[in-house]
């Protein structure tokens, strides 16, 4: 199932990395789980926690754990940026699109326009913090993910990298101040879609060619904090998001002796309390006893697996953190066709939903890993080829070639 490594470097880097694809194995799942009991087993479902949402936390923690190294390892915002648009955008055009083509069947929620600004959101994976709903419903965390890599290379740009307890704290304490303040967007609009559309556009491309790269960074990261707070569904929870992204982060800088413990300890307690006073905090599963519940759920999930992170972790836990992605995508597009084959399972009997549970379980993982060999498999390994030969030292040695050529002798140190 997962191919064993021969390389002792390439075995130790994997047993470092196997305890966070079991973090994401655990999240997919959850998330899986709330789905699966809402639309066939609701007796089932808890709701002194939301599954949906303490897996959703997890990953956070997750991407915030190790997303800012990779970003500082590489060195190099292009390689990055490529890296990432390789490992997300594939799968999530292929489920968009299979979803699309089978919307006379299973119609597109209503609440996504029926016009182009839907389709520049989509492209720019900013759609909750510009207020349009996201075709497939896991999406809309995407948008936070967006605006979470936009901040770390903003970071990175002007090296202040290693501040996450304190991005941490500023997050939450914007969710707290932010929930106080406002019961809703201040912002609103299609133009909000085309504004950020062509700024992160403009942006990249000076990332891209290595033009203005600062700047451009800078005023990425800005903006995308603008859009965080001034245009997103929930600002006070688009706040708490980025809190716990950074919160991660700074988790990983205190592991390594690079960061203290307080701030997160400080930001977690203000994420904790964001939503008691807020405006906007209606739903249910964003009520204090839920929502503390959730978080401190997530919060001990992550810190069984950084205690547990030297030993070895279940193969199946793994497998399931690598194809997490495909799960995550594709198990809501699966459980609406579910619907419209065998109507409404939520009336038949228990062990008839017990079974259902069981195939409809086998299938998305099945699907998943299809997809994840089909679709992100390559793409991965494309967009590492690509940041490999567009990185800085390969063009610096490309540089030197090229004034081997032109010269017609070679410099010293290059092969």
């Amino acid at each position: 199932m997962l191919t064993a490594l021969t390389d002792s470097s390439q075995t130790s880097a994997h047993t470092r990395m196997a305890w966070l694809d079991a973090l994401r194995g655990v999240a997919a799942v959850a998330v899986l789980a709330e789905h699966m009991l809402q639309a066939v087993m609701p007796t089932l479902r808890p709701y002194w926690c939301n599954l949906g949402i303490y897996g959703v936390l997890v990953f956070f923690l997750v991407s915030g754990y190790i997303i800012p190294t990779s970003l500082e390892r590489r060195g190099d915002l292009r390689a990055f940026w490529i890296s990432r648009a390789l490992r997300l955008y594939p799968l999530y055009v292929a489920v968009i699109g299979l979803t699309l083509a089978l919307s006379a069947w299973i119609p597109v929620r209503e609440a996504v326009p029926r016009d182009l600004s839907a389709v520049a959101a989509h492209a720019t994976m900013l759609t909750d913090v510009v207020g349009v709903a996201t075709v497939v419903d896991p999406m809309w965390t995407l948008s936070y993910e967006m605006v979470f890599y936009l901040v770390a290379t903003a970071l990175q740009a002007v090296g202040l990298q290693r501040r996450a307890g304190v991005a941490a704290l500023l997050f939450a304490l914007g969710a707290v101040s932010t929930g106080l303040l406002l019961s809703g967007p201040p912002l609103t609009g299609g133009w909000l879609v085309w504004a950020s559309s062509a700024i992160l556009a403009a942006g990249l491309a000076c990332v891209f060619t290595r033009r203005a790269t600062v700047f451009a960074a800078c005023g990425l990261g800005l903006g995308a904090i603008a859009l965080l707070f001034l245009s997103s569904r929930a600002p006070w929870l688009g706040a708490a998001i980025l809190a716990v992204m950074f919160i991660g982060t700074a988790l990983h800088q205190w592991e390594r002796g690079t960061g203290k413990l307080w701030p997160v300890v400080l930001a977690g307690t203000l994420v904790a309390v964001s939503p008691v006073w807020a405006l906007q905090a209606g739903w249910w599963w964003v009520q204090p006893d839920v929502w503390i519940t959730t978080l401190a759920l997530a919060a001990a999930t992550f810190a069984v697996g950084m205690a547990l992170r030297t030993r070895s972790v279940p193969r199946a836990l793994v497998w399931l953190g690598v194809i997490s992605y495909s799960l995550y995508l594709v198990h809501v597009p699966l459980l609406k066709v579910l619907t419209a084959l065998a109507g409404d399972l939520r009336a038949v009997p228990l062990p008839v939903q017990a079974l259902v549970v069981a195939l409809v379980t086998a299938g998305v993982l099945g699907t998943s890993q299809v997809t994840y060999r089909l679709i992100e498999a390559p793409a991965q390994r494309l967009g590492r080829t690509l940041a490999r030969r567009l990185g800085p030292a390969q063009r610096k040695t490309r540089l030197a070639r090229s004034r081997v050529f032109s010269v017609g002798r070679r410099p010293r140190g290059v092969p």
